[in-house]
């Protein structure tokens, strides 16, 4: 099962929800945005839709590829 987190491109923050009330917002600590992991690619792009801005650049990280040779960046 796959493992996703949003990231900005511009800022490097990942957009998670907050203690408080869940709702999204950006956070710049990654122990912190554990809570926006998700196995759901629709979720993601709907998260995109809902919460992220142009500038924001955001981009999808699946935690299982990143840095293994399957990795595209």
């Amino acid at each position: 099962m796959p493992r996703y987190i949003i990231q900005s491109a511009a800022t490097g923050r990942f957009l998670a929800p907050n203690a408080e009330d869940h709702q999204p917002e950006w956070v710049v600590s990654l122990r912190l945005a554990g809570g926006g992991i998700t196995d759901d690619l629709e979720r993601v792009h709907q998260l995109i839709d809902d919460w992220a801005d142009f500038d924001d650049q955001p981009q999808v990280i699946d935690l299982d590829v990143l840095g293994t040779d399957k990795d595209p960046n």
